[in-house]
This record gives C-alpha cells, structure tokens and sequence, in this order.
C-alpha cells in the first residue's frame, strides 16, 4: 500500500467505507505522463475524480481538463482553470449546457453527430469543434466504442458541414478504451485520424489537433505494459502519418493520473459459507458496485486487495456488497483468495481506487450515504 496513506489510516480512525487519495502521487502520475509525451498537451478526464483538491493540484502544474458537462466545467473554473484551458468533450449536451459554456468562453468542442453539429452551430457560433472517431476498443478491459464516435467518412463530410456552418474544424478525436492494454490501439486510431487530415486538406481545410483521448491502464490484478511503451508506440505512429507537419497532440488521461492514488477502506459485514461445506465463502463489504464500486459490473476491473492477515492460509471467496439487490456481487467468477481469519468487523483495503469510485457512488441507494474521501 503507498506509504503515506497507510500512515494515515493508522493514525486516523476513519468510518468506512471511505476513500483516501494522495494527491502526491498524482503530480507524481502528471510528471511522468508528460515527460513521457512531452509535445502533448495533458487534459485531465475530470469525470475519473472531480475533487477540488486534485483540481487545484493539476492547475499548480499547469494542466488543461477535458469536461463532460456544465458543472464539471463550472468545477475548473471555480478552482481557477482558465476558459481556454477547458474542453467540452462530451459528444452529447443540451443546448442549455452549451449556453452555458460559451457565455463562459468555452472555445474548444466536441461532436459526432451532424444534430450536435447544428446545436453547437448555433449555440455556440465560430468555436472551434473537433469530431471523434469510432476506434477498435480491442485490448481494453472498459471499452467505449459502443455509443461514441463515427466512421471516417462521416467525420470528413461532418467537418466539411462545420465549416460551412460559421464553425471552426479544429481537429479530431478518438478513445481506444479504458485500461487499455494493447499499445497497437492507438497505431490504427491515429492512421484513422490521418485519413481525415488529408481529405479534409484536399478540400483546403487544415486541421490543428488530434485528440488521443485516454485510456492508458494503471496496475489492478495483472501487469500491464509502462506508459513509455505507449509513448513510443504513440510517437513511432504520429511520425509516420504526419512527419514534420505534426498537429497538436491532446492526451485525456484519467484513470492513470488517479487511479492509484486512491484506497478505499472497507469493513466486513459478514463471512460465511452460508451452509455449503464446499465452495467459496462469501464476504460481505460495507461498499459495493452502488457504494462506488460500479466498474466491477462485468468483473472488468479487478482491484487488489490487501488485509490484516497477510500471508496466513488464505481460501476461495465470493466478494459482494451490503444493499438488498441481487446483482450487488464484485467478484464471483474472478478468483480472489483471501485470510480464512478474516471475520465480521475486520477492515480491508482495496488498492488503486482513486478513478471512478467516489463519482460512481449513489446518493442514497439502500439509504447508505456516499463514501467519505480525504485528500491528502
């Protein structure tokens, strides 16, 4: 466990369930990502974790933050962003969202749709729009293709339609997943990319800005490759379909510059056999896929777990949540072997919960209250 938050929880007693996040370790995740892919400008996902703490650290160093709705760019602009720092990146708004942003001098948007196009058109005249593209998510344990992005052919004439309609065609976008595991990923969304350059330079319509979205994975149950094979990857690819015309370069990382930042301590309910002389034991947590937990639906993503018990004979479990619904379970087909001294009372933490855990959590669900979090 990182050491400066197992001091504070040795130091704190805390209620549970409750997320702790060191905000160290995210300019640590910054740095690394930046002089990784240092022509890249670095657009924080604020939707991972959109505690003001870790805002007014990302402004400290500079960053730029990626949005999904009005109240996340609000969030920016009150811990100090700049409006040119920002982008509306959410392929869907409502036009009072859009309203919104451009009376606060959102300059930068993003679209899919030729309806998006004309909300933006006309809600948002001569700002800069950029379309995402539909990518393979093959490789990544959470994928996104499903409902966002269109074909390339699509996005050529969309484009062409912005700049018809008094808009400014900036450039284009794609994300090829969350906790993406395979490099190659971003090898055919940016020939992708290329092919709407070109054509679109035919047309004489010089894009500025390819947007490589997110997803580069952080460390849960298996490894995974380091973020300079990525940048490597990133970079061999850029070079080949642009050369020295290279466009700016956008990155929205999320996940890997909060995920393992974050543990989330938890009390066991119970654990039982429930009868059955065979089997795994179920246990059961105070916070479950309602309490935060939602990226365990499917058992895509698989948190480490560390207890007081360590290294004792440890034995099969089911892990499930507290609420009176079924499909409150996180791991049933995924094999979790946990201490057999482990009882009711005990506490456990589950490692590198800092991205999408205190956004997912439900208002009341069950009547529970939202997860505590510290920022440290």
């Amino acid at each position: 466990m990182n050491p400066k938050i197992s001091q504070f929880l040795n130091a704190n007693q805390l209620t549970t369930p409750c997320l702790i996040v060191d905000i160290d370790q995210i300019e640590q995740n910054y740095q690394q990502l930046h002089h990784a892919i240092p022509n890249a400008d670095i657009y924080y996902a604020v939707k991972a974790n959109p505690a003001l703490s870790i805002l007014n650290k990302l402004i400290s160093l500079n960053s730029f933050f990626d949005a999904a709705s009005w109240e996340e760019i609000q969030s920016c602009l009150n811990a100090g962003a700049k409006p040119s720092q920002i982008s509306f990146g959410n392929t869907i708004k409502k036009v009072s969202a859009i309203q919104a942003a451009y009376q606060a001098n959102i300059e930068l948007y993003a679209f899919d749709t030729i309806e998006e196009l004309h909300k933006l058109a006309k809600h948002a005249p001569a700002t800069k729009v950029y379309c995402r593209l539909a990518v393979d998510n093959i490789g990544a344990d959470w994928p996104l293709s499903g409902k966002f992005g269109t074909t390339v052919e699509h996005a050529i004439e969309l484009l062409l339609e912005a700049k018809k309609i008094g808009l400014c065609p900036y450039g284009v976008s794609f994300h090829v997943g969350s906790q993406q595991t395979n490099p190659h990923a971003y090898v055919n969304a940016i020939e992708k990319s290329a092919l709407v350059f070109n054509a679109l330079a035919d047309h004489d319509i010089l894009l500025e800005m390819i947007n490589l979205g997110g997803g580069f994975p952080i460390h849960y149950h298996k490894d995974v490759p380091e973020i300079n094979q990525f940048a490597t990857t990133i970079q061999n690819s850029l070079t080949q379909c642009f050369g020295d015309d290279m466009p700016r370069i956008i990155l929205e990382p999320g996940r890997y510059l909060v995920g393992n930042a974050g543990v989330v301590s938890t009390e066991i309910i119970q654990s039982s056999q429930r009868g059955k002389m065979n089997g795994p034991r179920w246990i059961y947590l105070d916070i479950g896929r309602f309490g935060g937990l939602a990226e365990t639906e499917g058992e895509a993503i698989r948190y480490p777990i560390i207890t007081m018990y360590d290294g004792s004979t440890t034995g099969p479990v089911i892990l499930a949540g507290p609420s009176c619904d079924g499909v409150d379970v996180l791991y049933q087909e995924t094999s979790y072997h946990l201490p057999l001294q482990l009882t009711a009372g005990d506490r456990i933490a589950l490692l590198n919960t800092g991205a999408y855990v205190s956004t997912y959590c439900s208002t009341c669900f069950n009547g529970f209250t939202p997860l505590e979090e510290h920022y440290i």
